[in-house]
């Protein structure tokens, strides 16, 4: 299971053999996750077992009875054991008393046979609604027939007045139809809203524009789509203009700072020398020392700004060819989007095993909340459900579940591109593509490489849920702790930070490589490794340049549908607010450029890794030919591809490209 002492690791001697021997990797890894994953169905079967879940889904008091079942009667907790079975409706004697901490409703609970339909503003009305309909909303000590007259209607009783309720779906808890009480959670919530009535209004517009949210979210999808195709057209075009830009704005404000200088010198001692008759001699001392200290400062500013921009003149001049190259991978991983389609199709899945995930998780976590052995409170005496014991850890390894999980399903969909875009790279005759590149690579992923996925997500697990783990800390302590824990804190949180997206960089080409060679996930990452420190330069222009244009693509897609918002929020006159539709809108053109674009990327950093390993063992010559795209072809390292092309005549094998 580790990385150390296995024979593949001693091996003294990589051989590369793309796509020729399958075998599974990190089969250990694959047995761990999947007994993970028994401990977190194991979860669910003990709230299952031992009553939270049938808590969560009926309702209970709160006494600990279960609402429309028949209980049985728990030690110490007097009104418990009771017959339920015809109250199945859970009732709350003030709703609006709302725990803005803990994010609950602190009033006592009872199970009742019928929410309240019309509002009781007296305790005659609450007499009258118990003896005509049975639903007695007063605790079950107090008679109906006596509710105007029992001293205890202050504190045993709903208080008045009553408002109208109907049961939730599927949950069977009375709510009031007006729900104005619970504005208080919810600026609680959203703390930037002060007023009721603006947050009304905003909940309102973004009812009021949920379709034009939805049809501007899929107009982002389909920019996004159709960016990934056309960008090996324009990126040539993009990426040097890009370039000139930086080269011309570095020059101007080198510029700038140059003549600055020299004006300030120039003509700075004629305003010091006109302003001291004026002054006396100390002020006019301050003066000239002030100037000189300007010069100074401007005289660094220009020549800090000179060496920066004969530091990149230089770095132009001698990476011009690596700036090609990814115009290059661009262009070729546009001809991979056409030749895999279904590749557009993949945030789609993920998105959606995320979801039925996130929703599984969410849905156990409550049954945690209502799971346990019932604990009456010393003040009210009311009964909380509570892990006790070795129990109280369920929720903690419920959460690392979450990370683990999450970050395994995302690492499946990396390793499937991987799969399809190697397949298509190392595949000489294009012709020859399996029917569904994408679905034949999943099938080897499960077949084969589930072990190294687990492996690959754990890593990122042991760094992100320590980060979360303090993220949350932080929040928790913020206007408590000293600057020093503050400063502490954002510190290891932002190392981690930084250590996971390298991981993460590390990972997805650790994914291509097993997906190349079938190896291990330490002798990938080991060899994707050496890999890309051969190439440095290469990798450190692909990532700026390429994330870089990117996250213009992201830009426009944001801008455009902005846009669009803009206009048709604005047309349509009926909307009171549509400041946060638009917010909505642009954040969802976000989420939706940045998954698309992501997949782009993979498929760049996965083909760059491809072109890399295939430069290095390969020089055109026969039974050394490339199996690289004939816009890759010039930028191969050594003589080989520049040999066929000074001759005319590209490796055979590569003519179909």
């Amino acid at each position: 299971m580790g990385c150390c002492g296995s024979a593949e690791v001693r091996r003294p001697k990589r051989e590369w053999r793309p796509l020729e021997d399958r075998s599974c990797t990190d089969l250990p890894w694959f047995l761990l996750f999947t007994a993970f994953c028994v401990g977190m169905g194991g979860i669910c079967g003990f709230t299952v077992a031992t009553g939270g879940a049938a808590r969560l889904l009926f309702g209970y008091d709160s006494f600990g009875n279960t609402c429309g079942e028949r209980n049985e009667r728990l030690e110490g907790v007097q009104l418990s054991g009771l017959d339920h079975t015809d109250r199945r409706f859970v009732f709350f004697l003030d709703p609006c008393d709302i725990d803005l901490v803990q994010r609950r409703i602190r009033s006592m609970a009872l199970c009742v046979s019928l929410c309240p339909g019309r509002e009781l503003r007296t305790y005659e009305d609450l007499r009258s609604f118990a003896m005509n309909n049975g639903s007695e909303l007063c605790s079950y000590e107090l008679p109906p027939h006596n509710y105007p007259s029992l001293p205890e209607r202050f504190d045993r009783c709903p208080k008045l007045p009553v408002p109208r309720s109907k049961p939730l779906p599927l949950l069977r808890r009375c709510s009031p139809v007006q729900v104005s009480c619970y504005a208080r959670l919810a600026v609680a919530v959203v703390t930037f809203v002060g007023d009721d009535s603006v947050l009304h209004r905003l909940i309102a517009g973004v009812s009021a524009s949920r379709d034009v949210i939805i049809g501007l979210c899929f107009l982002a999808l389909v920019l996004s789509m159709l960016l990934m195709l056309i960008i090996r057209y324009i990126s040539t075009v993009l990426v040097w203009v890009l370039t000139g830009l930086v080269v011309l704005g570095s020059l101007g404000g080198t510029g700038v700072l140059w003549w600055l200088y020299i004006d300030h010198r120039l003509h700075g001692n004629d305003t010091v020398t006109t302003v001291r008759p004026r002054d006396n001699s100390n002020q006019g001392n301050v003066s000239s020392k002030d100037a000189v200290t300007k010069n100074q400062a401007l005289l660094v500013y220009a020549g800090a700004a000179t060496v920066f921009t004969l530091v990149l003149l230089l770095l132009m001049l001698f990476m011009r060819k690596r700036v090609a190259l990814t115009v290059a991978l661009f262009h070729v991983a546009g001809k991979v989007f056409l030749c895999l389609p279904l590749l557009a199709a993949l945030p789609f899945v993920t998105l959606l095993f995320l979801l039925l995930f996130w929703s599984y998780w969410v849905l156990v976590l409550l049954f945690l909340g209502t799971s346990g052995d019932p604990v009456p409170d010393e003040e009210s005496g009311l009964v909380e459900f509570r892990l006790q014991g070795n129990l109280q850890y369920l929720p903690w390894f419920h959460a690392v579940g979450l990370v683990w999980i999450s970050e395994f399903i995302l690492a499946c969909q990396q390793m499937t591109i991987a799969g399809a875009v190697v397949t298509y790279y190392f595949t000489r005759d294009k012709a020859r593509l399996p029917a569904t590149p994408i679905l034949s690579s999943v099938l080897r992923l499960v077949r084969y490489h589930l072990g190294t996925v687990a492996k690959g997500s754990f890593i990122i697990t042991v760094v992100k849920a320590p980060r979360l783990l303090l993220m949350y800390l932080h929040n928790q302590l913020r206007g408590r702790e000293n600057a020093c824990a503050r400063c502490l804190l954002k510190t290891c949180i932002c190392c981690l930070w930084c250590l996971e997206k390298c991981l993460n960089y590390l990972n997805q080409n650790a994914y291509a490589a097993t997906a190349i060679n079938s190896t291990s996930f330490c002798v990938s990452a080991r060899d994707a490794f050496v890999i890309l420190v051969e190439n440095a330069l290469r990798v450190a222009t692909i990532n700026a340049v390429g994330d870089f244009v990117l996250f213009l693509g992201k830009v426009l897609i944001v801008s455009c549908t902005a846009f669009a918002g803009v206009l048709v929020l604005n047309y349509q006159r009926d909307l009171s607010e549509w400041l946060l539709p638009l917010v909505f809108v642009c954040l969802g053109a976000f989420l939706v450029s940045h998954c698309f674009l992501s997949v782009f990327e993979i498929v760049v950093d996965v083909l760059f890794l491809c072109f890399a390993i295939d430069t290095k063992y390969n020089d055109g010559t026969p039974g050394k030919e490339f199996y690289m795209d004939k816009a890759l072809m010039e930028h191969g390292k050594g003589g080989g591809a520049m040999t066929f092309r000074e001759k005319g005549m590209w490796p055979l094998t590569n003519r179909m490209t």
